[in-house]
């Protein structure tokens, strides 16, 4: 190989750490995207997806690209020139699914609250009742703020409108409660480098039945032929009609990473989250390091964190990659320079990974 690559304790916003099963499983045979074999392995990793997401939607599936693939396909999909679309923006992610939207001709409304606090579920609902949007879109947990997003009431209020509800689970899926159906969800997507702990390169997402009758009253087609689940149903299904290549290999990696998480159990890797998370928090207060996220609504797998009074955010994080070998995030857009962005992610959040990065940000604070 022409460049060495190092081996890197990730703790950043992703990718996250991957197992050395899910590794070898991507090292296993190739074979064609419609060999029998591989299209029993697909249906495996729709069912585990089903479970993950907690949803009984026939459509859900693995687009072939990152997360923002993920998003973009809900989008494309689901609205039409002309459509409304009231959309959430705390922070990069939300202000992306505008860009997203609008693209796609839609008439957005944004609400917006500072970056790093969340919405009051009260004034989202509020909202759809006024506006009656065709789709209202949040993000579940926002990764350049660390927060963790309230849902109560959205789904019903989107449903007694008449309205879809979407959500970005790109950084929950696996490391918090995800519960499609109970939440009223009606399209979700995430991606494979987060708390999953696979290699970038698919992202989940799942369409409720209303949401697929949306897409089926369309008039006109998807504007991205790549990412038209018209199409893309069609050979997830049970017709198997071939659309593009799928990435064999990284479906293997899925597969391998979504039997680690049910080996574990939901319950339980929810819950080893939320003690890392309790664990760093403690560790960060005695080294005088606060969040920079709304208190009481802070993501158990992405500890967005103030950058301490007097250091040099860039040389902080630089000497951590290169004196120990840990990777952390920086902020971003109203955080740049001003937080650090320290995920523990899927098999990432440990007590050792805790210890570690706590020790080398003591030393190099001191």
């Amino acid at each position: 190989m022409s460049v060495l690559i190092p081996e890197r304790i990730l703790l950043g916003p992703g990718p996250s750490q991957v197992p050395a099963r899910v590794l070898e499983a991507l090292g296993r045979p190739t074979v064609g995207h419609l060999d029998p074999v591989f299209l029993r392995l697909m249906d495996g990793v729709r069912d585990k997806l089903r479970r993950l997401f907690q949803t009984e939607n026939p459509m859900t599936l693995a687009i072939s690209g990152t997360g923002s693939a993920g998003m973009e396909t809900l989008f494309v999909n689901l609205l039409e020139p002309g459509d409304r679309a009231l959309v959430g923006v705390n922070g990069v992610f939300g202000g992306r699914m505008v860009d997203v939207a609008e693209r796609c001709g839609a008439d957005v409304s944004r609400m917006e609250v500072p970056w790093g606090r969340v919405f009051d579920p009260e004034e989202v609902v509020r909202r759809i009742r006024e506006e009656r949007p065709d789709v209202v879109a949040l993000v579940h947990a926002e990764t350049s703020t660390g927060a963790h997003q309230p849902l109560d009431g959205i789904g019903e209020a989107a449903r007694e409108v008449g309205a879809l509800f979407l959500l970005d689970c790109v950084t929950s899926l696996g490391g918090a409660p995800v519960e499609v159906d109970a939440w009223g969800v009606d399209a979700a997507y995430s991606g494979t480098q987060k708390c999953l702990s696979c290699p970038p390169g698919l992202a989940p997402v799942t369409l409720s039945s209303r949401a697929v009758a949306r897409l089926d009253r369309r008039e006109r087609k998807v504007q991205s032929w790549y990412l038209d689940l018209t199409l893309l149903r069609s050979y997830w299904g049970q017709d198997r009609v071939y659309h593009h290549t799928a990435p064999v290999n990284m479906l293997y990696a899925l597969d391998e990473a979504l039997e680690i998480v049910f080996e574990e159990g939901l319950e339980a890797r929810f819950e080893r989250h939320r003690r890392h998370h309790v664990r760093l928090r403690e560790g960060l207060a005695e080294l005088g390091i606060g969040y920079v996220t709304q208190s009481g609504h802070e993501l158990p797998m992405l500890n967005a964190v103030e950058v301490p009074e007097g250091a040099d955010d860039a040389v902080v994080r630089r000497r951590l990659l290169d004196e120990y070998g840990i990777e952390i995030g920086a902020g971003l857009g109203a955080f740049k320079a001003k937080a650090w962005r320290i995920g523990l992610m899927g098999h990432a959040s440990s007590e050792r990974n805790v210890a570690l990065v706590l020790a080398a940000l003591e030393r190099l604070l001191d």
